[in-house]
This record gives structure tokens, sequence and C-alpha cells, in this order.
């Protein structure tokens, strides 16, 4: 199954960068091992969305920014639907669909066959459709800010498409990309809705830090819930921070 190979080495890196930060905090005895773990499961998963949604997005982005179709509107409201379509419906739907009978099941089937519900492989797909926005529509801009005249004028020098594609088109859109790849990253970590319909609440299999932080709170533990919530604000602001820093340096138009 798709990224099966790379968790191991991920799943240690991950590992590694978050215990030392959580040494570094000081907090090691209001963090057990189940939100550790969870930790490292939500940065995978962020990780391989986010790698996904770069490799799908960046072309269907640049489609979207330079194709002149009837239905095109239809093809950017299902596209952007995620944004305002309720979570939990979203990830209801992912759940029938990727289910043992589900209408998908007969894709499942050289997989394994048993569904996608309820597994890792299940988060990754429903982590990809719910974020696809994120990445998609920043890049879209980007592309469509830099006009035809530049691919024109390479096209006029006898420049392939993908030579176009390439260098002048991925250069000119780096600060929508840095963007999509940032708001996908982050949107995966804060994930709740989809995660927990399509995934559950499967300690070291699919629970992640979002569903950690619900499960503190009902236990009526605050402390640790505050842990795992600062935690999380801190890095949100600080990827944020970056993103508007870095895409101050970058060449582009966005």
């Amino acid at each position: 199954m798709f990224g099966q190979p790379a968790l191991p080495v991920l799943s240690a890196l991950t590992a590694r960068y978050v215990k030392k930060n959580i040494a570094f905090l000081g907090v090691e005895s209001m963090i057990d091992q189940a939100d550790f773990t969870a930790a490292v499961l939500t940065f995978e998963l962020a990780a391989i969305s986010t790698t996904i949604l770069l490799l799908l997005g960046t072309p269907l982005a640049w489609w979207l920014a330079h194709a002149r179709f009837r239905g095109k509107a239809v093809v950017e409201a299902i596209v952007g639907l995620p944004l305002v379509l309720p979570p939990t419906v979203l990830g209801f739907y992912l759940l029938v669909a990727l289910g043992r009978n589900g209408p998908l099941a007969w894709l499942l089937e050289p997989l394994g066959g048993g569904g996608l519900a309820f597994t890792f492989q299940g988060l990754v797909i429903g982590s990809v459709i719910y974020s696809l926005p994120f990445v998609v529509q920043p890049t879209q801009d980007a592309f469509t800010l830099i006009g035809r005249r530049p691919l024109q004028a390479a096209a006029t020098l006898r420049a392939a498409p993908l030579d176009r594609f390439f260098t002048i088109a991925i250069p000119q859109a780096t600060r929508g990309l840095v963007t999509g790849a940032t708001l996908g990253f982050a949107h995966t970590v804060g994930e709740f809705g989809v995660v927990l319909m399509i995934g559950g609440n499967i300690p070291g299999e699919t629970q992640v830090l979002s569903i950690a932080i619900y499960n503190h709170v009902e236990a009526l533990e605050y402390g640790r819930a505050h842990v795992l919530s600062g935690a999380l604000l801190v890095f949100s602001f600080v990827l944020l921070f970056l993103v508007y820093a870095i895409n101050r340096r970058l060449p582009g138009r966005l």
C-alpha cells in the first residue's frame, strides 16, 4: 500500500524530532506514550498527505489556471467543496465509500480487500481530499498571475511544454506552492472531524493529536490537553510566520 515503504524511516525521524522538542520544553511528565505516539502519527500523516497533495494538486492547479471549457466552474466547485462542507459529512461518505462493502470495494480488492476504513491509509485518502483546495487554490492563483506572455515567449524559442512548466511556471509560482504546501500540512495536522469519522480513535493506528486532545478534555485531564493544544498553537504560529517571512524573499507575484 502507498506510503508503507517510507513509513519506518519517516516514523523514526518524526519520533526523534518530537522527543527532542518534548525534552526541550520540559513537559515529559505531562506527556504519556499515547500522546507521543499520536504526535508521531499526526506528523507522518501530514507529511505523506502534503507530498501527495503537491504531486496531484500542482498539475490540477496548472490545468485549472489555463484550461477553457464548459463545466470548469463545476470542477472548481468540486475541488473547493471541502472548504464549506462539514468535515463529518465528508468523513461519513468516505467511510461508506472505503468500507469493506462500499462502492469502491472493487478498487480496494488488489490492496487486500479489507477496506481502508479505520486504517492509516484511509486517513491519508481522507486528508488528501479534505486538504486539496488548500493546496490547489493558492497554486492556481499563482499560475494565473504568471500570464501567457512569458510562456508564449518561451514557446517562440522552441521550449517544450515541460520545459516551460519547470523553468518558467514553477519558479514564478514558488510563493503559491510554498503557501499551498504549508496550508495543506497545517490543515492536516489540525484535522478532527474527517479523521475521526474515517479513522475512528484507535491508539497507535488512527489516533492523531486533535483526537488525543478531545480524549483528555472528555476525561477532564485539562493539564495534558493544555500541553498538546499549546504545542499545536505555537507550531501553527511559527509555521505561518516562517511562510510569510520566506515568501518575502521568494520570486513570484503572489
